[in-house]
């Protein structure tokens, strides 16, 4: 299941270039800039956290025992709203095994069933699409935002991921698998 998994995540990864590629002129994403991965909650497949646990296997010894400590904090605090514990010195330590919700931040899409653009959060710190949106009134000056549904669910359930015979299982918060 991982391997067709991989394969599939090839294919969303040349759109989402793509994507990324079309909308460059408002993304500020830069190495050592990792906000949108220190506070969130970040939905996880099963499927996705199978493939993310594979690429914590293959972490140095020492990079394992901090991302441990990570998540032994979090499990005892239990806040809402974290750093992901996979973010060490401000890089993801599992990038090529990152989710789905990781791949698509950043950009900017419509969401057709709740009638709006959404943006990436750093846009309220002036980052991301700043230039097209009006932090006072919330309104969106995009022409043209991507018009597929960039969300977890969503692109599980698409029918080029049904074309891998992906059982993606439940979806939960990414501490909830721990």
């Amino acid at each position: 299941m991982l391997k067709r998994y991989e394969e599939f995540l090839k294919i969303l990864d040349k759109r989402l270039d793509k994507y990324f590629e079309e909308q460059c002129e408002y993304i500020k994403c830069k190495p050592g800039c990792s906000m949108c991965c220190e506070v969130g909650e970040y939905p996880f497949s099963q499927l996705e956290m199978e493939y993310l646990m594979a690429g914590f296997m293959k972490l140095p010894y020492d990079l394992k025992n901090k991302i441990k400590a990570e998540i032994d904090k979090l499990k005892r605090t239990r806040p809402k709203m974290h750093k992901c514990p996979f973010l060490i010195d401000k890089k993801c330590s599992v990038y090529p095994h990152r989710g789905i919700v990781c791949r698509t931040h950043g950009l900017a899409w419509y969401d057709e069933a709740e009638n709006r653009i959404r943006l990436p959060y750093c846009v309220n710190k002036g980052l991301n699409y700043a230039k097209v949106f009006n932090r006072e009134t919330g309104e969106v000056f995009l022409q043209e935002p991507i018009t597929e549904r960039l969300r977890i669910d969503t692109i599980l359930q698409s029918e080029e991921a049904k074309e891998y015979g992906l059982e993606c299982g439940e979806i939960r918060p990414l501490m909830k698998w721990f």
